[in-house]
């Protein structure tokens, strides 16, 4: 009889069924197969921050290619009205069901992320290098800060604000020749400018309203929202009017087919991916991998000047941050109970 139960239990350890014990069903693991689902889910942490770190980096590219042919806030509604429907679509079948709230909630985000912050970005890249957007699209979290401090919600250490001196530093080098010609580009970079200020505004209110907790459906519907707010305000810009549908590129469509899959989709669905076993302080650091992807993809690809301005204004803007997180880091630790998740390393996040 024990022979018989012990090799029933060895049975089960090795094809990692369950089990019942005391009334209670129990996973018997299968030792080999954890081992192979831990290194599986290494390798799925490691591609999701590829995804966040090159694909993210790469998207200022696409942008400046799907607009050389295609109205900028067009480009824009439909990329995030084709990646919100597919994201929607997959959170109801997993089966989430969209309230009134959540779409009330959706609307302001929607036009502080999408019809302001990447309206302005796609209709700036007209103008602007996409390797210069992108640096200046790096300092949200500048502005995060400030105005986060403004309403209270946190308080400025001598190390963040050394970091936005050095940051405000950065745009200044960035801006210096195109203030003094007053040309188009200056209005462009001001539009980045813009834009990053209003999904700075985005991320400090969105905690006070009422977005779905599913992670899907909380970034769908206010991409959805913003898609028919870009959508809606192309009307009045003239944008379709003046869109030429025979006379778009296959460039201008290739990138707005990468930006819809991998800038939307991929890239976003790696993102929230990582936010549910990372650190986000580790998952944030695509914030200093981002621009440089930009800059270096724009000077190979692009024929993007590579200046020793932008050089120096980039050593600027990302020291910017650094100094700013690690900032937030002495602020949290002084009111922070001693030991918090965010000091988890990259092989934990699996």
């Amino acid at each position: 009889m024990f022979l018989h139960e012990s090799s029933q239990i060895m049975a089960l350890i090795r094809s990692g069924k369950m089990v019942n014990i005391g009334g209670r069903p129990v996973l018997v693991p299968n030792p080999s197969k954890t081992a192979k689902s831990r290194h599986g889910d290494g390798l799925k942490v490691a591609l999701a921050f590829v995804a966040i770190y090159l694909v993210w980096g790469s998207t200022y590219l696409a942008i400046r290619y799907a607009v050389e042919t295609i109205p900028p806030l067009m480009t824009a509604g439909i990329r995030h009205a084709v990646a919100g429907t597919i994201l929607l679509g997959v959170a109801m079948a997993r089966g989430f069901r969209p309230k009134r709230e959540h779409w009330i909630a959706g609307l302001p985000i929607g036009a502080l992320f999408f019809l302001i912050g990447h309206g302005s970005l796609n209709w700036a890249e007209q103008y602007v290098s996409s390797g210069l957007a992108a640096l200046l699209i790096a300092t949200e979290p500048m502005f995060i800060l400030l105005l986060a401090w403004a309403v209270g919600q946190q308080k400025i250490s001598r190390i963040s604000a050394v970091g936005l001196g050095l940051g405000a530093l950065g745009v200044a080098i960035l801006t210096s020749v195109e203030a003094s010609a007053k040309s188009s580009s200056l209005l462009g970079m001001l539009a980045v400018l813009l834009g990053s200020v209003s999904w700075s505004a985005g991320v400090v209110i969105s905690p006070k309203l009422k977005l779905p907790t599913d992670a899907l459906a909380r970034t769908a519907i206010p991409l959805i929202c913003g898609a028919a707010m870009l959508l809606i305000a192309a009307a009045p810009a003239g944008e379709y009017h003046a869109a030429h549908w025979a006379s778009i590129s296959m460039r201008s469509i290739l990138g707005l087919a990468y930006l819809i899959v991998f800038g939307s989709i991929v890239a976003f669905t790696s993102y929230t991916w990582l936010l549910q076993r990372c650190p986000p302080t580790l998952v944030a650091t695509h914030t200093y991998a981002n621009p440089i992807v930009a800059v270096l993809l724009g000077w190979l690809l692009a024929s993007e000047p590579l200046t020793m301005r932008l050089v120096f204004a980039s050593i600027a803007i990302l020291g910017a941050i650094v100094l700013i997180r690690r900032g937030e880091r002495a602020t949290r630790a002084q009111v922070a109970t001693p030991v918090t998740p965010d000091v988890r390393s990259f092989e934990e996040c699996a």
